[in-house]
């Protein structure tokens, strides 16, 4: 449809630049500024463009989050004097062990070092983001927010290009309505890759250039977070709590984060890791189940929830890392996937990877190279703090994919006594698509009904994350068969996308005639991502949606 409107409305302008960055989130908002300082300290003149598919910077940001502030130290030493919005210094930690009534305190001594938090900050990552944006544009990065980069442009030599915004004002049926505006095109030296997890075009782009060949499948997980605020009898500032076991059965990977912000705020939030076997499994029904655990609940009673968001994350750790660098760009941040799963922390690494990537591209742009690879960026890591911390945790995932009890007790032995340097490395062997099992294996799950206080409903929740997308839009969330949902997914696995979707896009109703169909609600999305990375069959595909649509985060 692209092409067809090219030819109907087409040539798209195109705007030049020396360094393009596709997402506004922590990694492409680093690089951006990494540049800029770069080049003010010799006095050069670096043009850079920023592109978020959010409607402001942050609105799409979703973290925990427990920032760790190494690397935000590195790129602004005085960022306290800035005004950075780290507020809250952690001031306790506790990991519990939850069954269904009871939970076990692990005491601190027996805690591998990864999950001792002295010296970090509880934050809201999409404020942090925010911080960011206002930086960058003080020095002079251009941003565009609400211009999704919906496809990537190539030279003749199969180097990238740069990037093209997507079209505006098509309707359901794709066609152009009265206010039609045709896509832009950004043309760069240098094209970096920001878009979080499971990246739209960072997937096209590890595809084109193989940049997964020899490399582990990558793993992701879910996250589904609640901001709430509580009775300032149960605050207290910098508290973290984590915690495993139930709701879980104890072959599935996931636990939970519980957060206190400022002003008797709570963050809450479950993650599940999404090489889960059981159709039936409801990451979001777990998650409202987890609330209602004693220890837990007791912090919510008489509260009020305020927002509500879910986001994929990677956690496949060094081994499932791809290739950094392609001719004409690079992917940072968790596009290539640079969580550390064993401290349930991001935030640091892709600032981190930012700015590694925008020194490589500097010093190129400096060199008056274009368009070529930029393996510095590659050795440079291999060669950071970044690239250490990441091996010390690699065999972290791996070890707590073979179950609750023998992966803590192997990841103790792991961390505690050979901290981190064992001399084996285990390896992910399947993509998470590909866990799922046949319904007939499991039983259904009965998930409690929501009370409306503690527990809520989907729609209920998406309400909250304000969410939006123009109503008469093409769908974003496209099959590649239509066929299959009903002819697989219900008949052999029983429907899971309406189980895994956190908000409620997907399910299955009855035609006029009795059949099943899958009905999409796209416009609930909150681009999470999950049903492009968990559907059995790999038929689900999700695309950028119109500029601006999604959810509006405000303190996620």
């Amino acid at each position: 449809m692209t092409q067809s409107l090219l030819e109907q409305y087409g040539p798209r302008e195109a705007m030049e630049y020396d360094v393009v960055i596709v997402g506004g989130g922590p990694a492409g908002l680093s690089a951006a500024i990494r540049l800029k300082q770069r080049a003010a300290e010799q006095g050069k003149e670096v043009s850079v463009c920023l592109l978020e598919k959010g409607g402001e910077i942050g609105a799409h940001i979703l973290s925990g989050a427990v920032m760790d502030p190494q690397a935000l130290t590195e790129l602004f030493p005085d960022w306290k004097v800035r005004g950075a919005p780290l507020n809250t210094p952690v001031t306790e930690d506790r990991f519990l062990f939850l069954s269904e009534t009871g939970a076990v305190k692990t005491p601190s001594w027996m805690l591998p070092k990864s999950f001792h938090n002295h010296g970090n900050y509880v934050i809201s990552l999409a404020n942090v983001a925010r911080w960011l944006g206002q930086q960058a544009e003080a020095l002079g990065v251009e941003i565009f927010p609400g211009f999704p980069a919906a496809e990537i442009l190539y030279n003749d030599d199969g180097s990238v290009k740069g990037v093209a915004t997507g079209n505006m004002g098509i309707d359901r049926h794709g066609k152009p309505t009265d206010a039609f505006q045709l896509g832009m095109e950004l043309h760069a030296k240098y094209t970096l890759f920001a878009e979080g997890a499971r990246g739209h075009l960072g997937k096209q782009l590890m595809a084109k250039y193989d940049l997964n060949a020899g490399k582990d499948p990558q793993t992701y997980a879910i996250g589904i977070k609640e901001v709430w605020e509580i009775d300032p009898k149960m605050h207290q500032p910098g508290l973290v709590v984590h915690t495993a076991g139930w709701p879980l059965e104890s072959d599935t990977y996931g636990g939970s984060f519980l957060y206190h912000l400022e002003n008797n705020q709570v963050a809450v939030g479950y993650v599940v890791g999404l090489a889960y076997e059981n159709p039936y499994l409801s990451p979001y029904e777990e998650f409202q189940r987890y609330k209602t655990h004693p220890e837990i609940r007791k912090f919510f009673e008489g509260g009020k929830r305020l927002s509500y968001g879910a986001r994929a994350l990677t956690a496949g750790g060094l081994q499932s890392l791809p290739k950094l660098s392609f001719k004409g760009g690079a992917l940072i941040g968790c596009d290539a996937g640079f969580l550390n799963a064993s401290r349930i922390k991001g935030s640091h690494a892709a600032i981190k990877s930012g700015m590694l990537a925008a020194d490589a591209a500097f010093d190129a742009l400096a060199a008056e190279r274009q368009h070529d690879e930029l393996s510095a960026y590659g050795i440079a890591f291999e060669q950071s703090w970044l690239h250490e911390e990441l091996h010390v945790a690699r065999n972290f995932k791996p070890w707590m994919s073979k179950g609750l009890y023998l992966g803590t007790l192997m990841v103790g032995l792991d961390q505690i006594i050979f901290r981190g340097k064992a001399p084996w490395t285990l390896h992910h062997t399947h993509a998470d698509h590909e866990c799922l099992k046949p319904a007939s294996h499991f039983k259904p799950i009965t998930y409690p009904k929501p009370d409306g206080k503690l527990t809520f409903d989907r729609l209920s929740s998406v309400f909250i994350s304000n969410t939006n997308h123009a109503e008469e839009q093409p769908a974003h969330l496209t099959l590649k068969d239509a066929s299959v949902p009903v002819n697989i997914n219900l008949a052999m696995y029983a429907g899971p996308e309406s189980r895994y979707c956190p908000a409620g896009v997907y399910e299955y109703v009855k035609t006029e005639e009795g059949a099943d169909r899958l009905q999409i609600n796209a416009q609930n999305c909150v681009h999470c991502k999950t049903c492009d990375i968990k559907d059995p069959t790999q038929n689900i595909v999700w695309v950028t949606p119109e500029g601006g649509g999604g959810p509006n985060y405000s303190n996620m």
